[in-house]
């Protein structure tokens, strides 16, 4: 099928979002607040929002709009209202649903992503500009958001602001995974004055970030894998381990490579080496208790096992930069 894809640029986003149709205005005709200093240099709040489910609470209706916004064909759009209007099946029974997307469709991921477009990053661009006095930092991905603040008010102004637009499009922040917390440079030396604790973590996109320091004794933000992701990736290696006891060893070494070096490129980040190795050792050690039991006469020994590590699975090694090295950008705002 030909599809022809039209964008309606001269319409504001800020006017879809209000339910009118005039053509005046811009999202972006705010001027940018000039920066004085990069984000990095100072103590922060760090606020992380976490949305219930986004696809079972967002409204169809405001889904419609925001898609219009930018799709002029009507077949796409029709496409599209026949996907919100499929329902689900449960048990053989069809269920209609009156909010949120269909589970498991292919395109609900992409819906969901530009639903929180409208609600949420047009809206903090526009709130950074006009009522943060500091720097404002905001990473989202997905449902899972990361705001950092320069100083606390913004973030308590911010959180609160938060739940009050997100309520207008039927969506709410998770309760028990939405806090905030002090991070940064100075954090640890102002929780240590004040008689507090070590400065708290967060976990964000498979990462635990930590307030830490380099061989310099210089402020770094650490990244190691979070632990339950590594527990997880090793009960499903010894899972297919089992299934694969009795292929052959070069077979299953092959596949043990992909695995590890798969894992490897996606977790190497420099300062994580450490919990790489630890995941490494895990794996050899679930491979060795695997060869063991294939043959009650003929046990493999621990230093085979190690020849075998050596030539089939890759040693830890960074394989991503330091992210000022790789962000080292300046990007109109």
């Amino acid at each position: 099928m030909n599809a022809t894809w039209g964008a309606r640029c001269r319409k504001s986003a800020r006017r879809v979002l209000s339910g009118g149709t005039s053509t005046r205005g811009h999202a972006g005709s705010v001027k940018p607040r000039s920066r004085k200093r990069p984000y990095w240099q100072g103590s922060a709040k760090a606020t992380a929002p976490r949305l219930v489910p986004t696809r079972q609470n967002l409204d169809k209706g405001w889904l419609v709009k925001f898609v219009e916004h930018r799709v002029a064909d009507p077949r796409i759009l029709r496409l599209i209202q026949k996907w919100l209007n499929a329902g689900v099946m449960e048990e053989g029974e069809w269920s209609e649903t009156r909010t949120g997307t269909p589970q498991g469709s292919v395109i609900s991921p992409l819906l969901a992503n530009i639903y929180l477009h409208y609600s949420f990053d047009l809206w903090v661009n526009v709130w950074r500009r006009k009522y943060a006095q500091g720097e404002v930092v905001v990473i989202r991905f997905a449902d899972d958001t990361i705001a950092g603040f320069q100083y606390q008010t913004d973030a308590d102004h911010f959180l609160e602001n938060l739940r009050e637009r997100l309520g207008k499009f039927g969506l709410e922040l998770h309760p028990d995974k939405t806090r905030r917390i002090e991070f940064g440079r100075f954090a640890e030396q102002n929780r240590e004055r004040r008689g507090e604790g070590r400065p708290e973590t967060f976990d964000f996109l498979g990462f635990t970030h930590i307030c830490g320091k380099n061989g310099l004794g210089r402020f770094m933000v650490r990244r190691t894998t979070i632990r339950k992701r590594m527990r997880a990736k090793l009960r499903e290696v010894k899972q297919q381990l089992r299934k694969r006891m009795h292929d052959p060893v070069p077979q299953t070494g092959q596949w043990l490579k992909s695995v590890v070096q798969g894992y490897f490129n996606y977790y190497a980040v420099p300062g994580n080496l450490t919990s790489l190795g630890v995941f490494r050792d895990r794996v050899i050690a679930l491979w060795w208790r695997t060869i063991r039991r294939r043959s009650q006469k003929h046990p493999i020994s621990w230093t085979r096992t190690l020849a075998l590590a050596q030539r089939w699975l890759p040693q830890p090694r960074a394989l991503h930069p330091f992210p000022d090295a790789r962000f080292a950008a300046t990007y109109p705002r």
